[in-house]
């Protein structure tokens, strides 16, 4: 006989555990679907953010970004190191630990908040009496019938035509997350996020890392000025960004990857690496989920596709995350889950597409919300904007990272913030100061007359503030 629940969600990312854990505090009987397994075929929920992406990915940079400081900035602070070392084995051994703990915690969650959690793949099996039938294929199969199914499956890593990977030299965020040892010559193509950050991590650890972008920009959809800034401190580092390129043949061999790519002037060029991470976008997953059973209605990429409420085209199926428009964030798929359980509870979710922030964990980091000053021009909106280099951050100073700025830019009559661009240290934390201040249509005057901790990094955003009004203290 079916099991028979108020909702069942297909997928344990950060949308599909959200909506479950979210929904089962609102009073539903909740089942959770989710395939992910650890290395010893164990369930390990939390989706590609908590097993090959978001969480494993910090964890290598933090271990990257200590070995650095060991060796290039210790001396500052007058501490001898001699003899660094790395041990690459052990690092990875810290992120699959770091990734265990929070596939650990998510089961915890489940049971906490009495969520029934099913080990394996959910699919459409028909509608049913009651709502929609599902199946579970995993170790043993079951068929479980949900009155609401929220289908938060994710994305893949898109793969260039020709090229799969094979996790061994062509490598997709996964296996750039799984690199045994230092490669000689790493070459990443496309200078997204991923590219960015998993470029960033071999590079400190000694690898010579070259980015090719097919862009003739550099981070295009990064505020202009700040892009611009971040590019200089990462070519002061060493990391190689060739903008403009456009890739031809590769060859993959047990020897490495060789690239033939024209450059910006149309100059024939090849590049030899040892291992190649192929970050050029994700694709929505809805591999397996037999949509067509059901009459699942899916867009010209493979997403699902839904309304403003993250309705789609059948009754009470929903889906939330990477599987449907928008950006691909964890944590616009967590809103977008919380959103969705508070619907299906009768509440009123909200979700604002214009308050998400971003974040590229480098070093410096770059955050932003809201728009750009390159979106503002080209919608004729008229602005006005202010910087605050944290050269002249006190705290900045002390920390030895003084790489970087915020900048507000405010509507020129109403002084309300449009968007808040941060590159520097610890600019993911200092973003949320900006989201708060949006959420609640707060003007560049009114974070310039809060009181900011001193010394402190956030005094930067406050006197980035004062810089809209043409009054900064201490620049």
């Amino acid at each position: 006989m079916s099991k028979q629940f108020d909702v069942i969600v297909i997928g344990g990312g950060p949308g599909g555990y959200i909506a479950a854990i979210r929904a089962a505090q609102l009073g539903k009987n909740v089942a959770c679907i989710d395939e992910w397994k650890n290395e010893k075929g164990g369930p390990a929920p939390g989706g590609t953010c908590t097993n090959v992406g978001c969480i494993p990915s910090k964890a290598l940079l933090q271990s990257s970004e200590h070995f650095e400081h060991a060796n290039h900035h210790f001396a500052d602070h007058g501490i001898s190191a001699k003899d660094i070392k790395i041990d690459v084995a052990k690092m990875i051994g810290r992120k699959d630990a770091v990734v265990k703990q929070n596939n650990d915690g998510i089961l915890y969650l489940f049971k906490k908040n009495k969520v029934s959690f099913f080990h394996g793949r959910g699919s459409f099996v028909k509608a049913a009496e009651g709502g929609y039938e599902i199946k579970v294929a995993g170790a043993a199969e079951e068929t479980l019938v949900g009155k609401h199914i929220i289908v938060a499956t994710g994305s893949n890593a898109r793969a260039l035509p020709g090229v799969p990977f094979d996790e061994v030299n062509v490598l997709s965020n996964d296996g750039a997350l799984r690199i045994g040892a230092t490669p000689k010559k790493l070459a990443v193509i496309g200078s997204g996020v991923i590219g960015l950050e998993m470029g960033s991590v071999w590079r400190r650890l000694g690898a010579d890392v070259t980015i090719l972008e097919g862009l003739p920009t550099f981070l295009g959809a990064v505020d202009e000025q700040i892009a611009k800034e971040a590019k200089k401190a990462f070519d002061k580092q060493g990391l190689k960004i060739e903008l403009g390129v456009k890739v031809g043949e590769i060859k993959n061999s047990k020897a490495g990857v060789s690239i033939a790519y024209t450059n910006a002037k149309g100059e024939a060029q090849t590049l030899d690496a040892d291992k190649l991470i192929v970050s050029i976008g994700r694709v929505p997953n809805t591999i397996g989920l037999n949509a067509e059973a059901v009459g699942l209605q899916l867009g010209e990429r493979g997403e699902i596709v839904v309304d403003d409420d993250c309705k789609t085209n059948l009754p009470g199926v929903w889906a939330v995350g990477d599987v449907v428009r928008g950006p691909m964030l964890a944590h616009k798929a967590e809103e977008e889950g919380v959103a969705v359980a508070e619907r299906i509870a009768g509440q009123h979710g909200h979700v604002n597409f214009n308050t998400i922030p971003w974040v590229i964990y480098t070093s410096p980091e770059i955050a932003w919300v809201g728009r750009t000053e390159q979106q503002l021009k080209a919608d004729g909106v008229k602005y006005k904007a202010g910087t605050f280099p944290f050269l002249a951050n006190g705290r900045a100073r002390a920390l030895g990272d003084t790489t970087g700025m915020v900048k507000f830019l405010a509507d020129a009559t109403t002084d309300e913030i449009l968007g808040v661009h941060i590159v520097g240290p610890m600019a993911s934390e200092l973003i949320s100061e900006a989201v708060v201040a949006m959420e609640f249509k707060a003007s560049a005057e009114d974070i310039a007359r809060i009181c900011h901790a001193h010394p402190s990094l956030s005094e930067a955003t406050k006197e980035a503030a004062l810089a809209v009004d043409k009054r900064t203290l201490n620049f």
